[in-house]
């Protein structure tokens, strides 16, 4: 399935990726579920540590592009860029996604917020439908890709 480019160099991609990030906050915010008592204390702490997880995998994620020349917010691989699989990229092939899955999932867990939540799951279908435009062009662009993906799972280590 091809699917579509949403701008020469997937832009559109993006824009959706960061209404969908906008949404999983302000439903966090402006939607917070309801948990008596200690477990909310419990529900903060587990799903602030999710965040900070998927925020310093994201970081672990850039810093690993870095030396490639290889990092871009767009689906469609920089031309002076190198295939990276090092760093996170050994475990998973998207591992930005990954974090901001797990970023999303634990700010929703955080609030106890259902809108949160389904934010959520709207940027987790967002970014594996980026995620399959990109490895069209990094198929193109890299011939060392197509064996990477084939060792490699996608964003769950070992799953998926």
């Amino acid at each position: 399935m091809n699917l579509p480019s949403l701008g020469s160099r997937g832009e559109g991609w993006v824009v959706l990726q960061f209404v969908c990030l906008a949404l999983v906050a302000a439903g966090g915010l402006l939607y917070p579920g309801f948990v008596p008592g200690d477990d909310l204390a419990v529900l903060r702490l587990v799903g602030d540590l999710l965040v900070v997880c998927g925020l310093a995998l994201v970081a672990w994620a850039i810093v690993a592009l870095q030396p490639a020349k290889a990092f871009t917010a767009v689906p469609l691989p920089r031309a002076d860029g190198a295939l990276v699989e090092t760093g996170p990229y050994r475990f998973v092939r998207h591992p930005v996604y990954s974090g901001l899955i797990l970023a999303g999932i634990g700010g929703a867990v955080a609030r106890a917020s259902l809108a949160a939540g389904v934010a959520t799951i709207a940027l987790a279908l967002v970014l594996e439908l980026k995620r399959r435009r990109e490895e069209q062009w990094l198929v193109e662009r890299y011939t060392g890709y197509t064996a990477y993906r084939a060792r490699t799972k996608a964003l769950i280590p070992f799953v998926y």
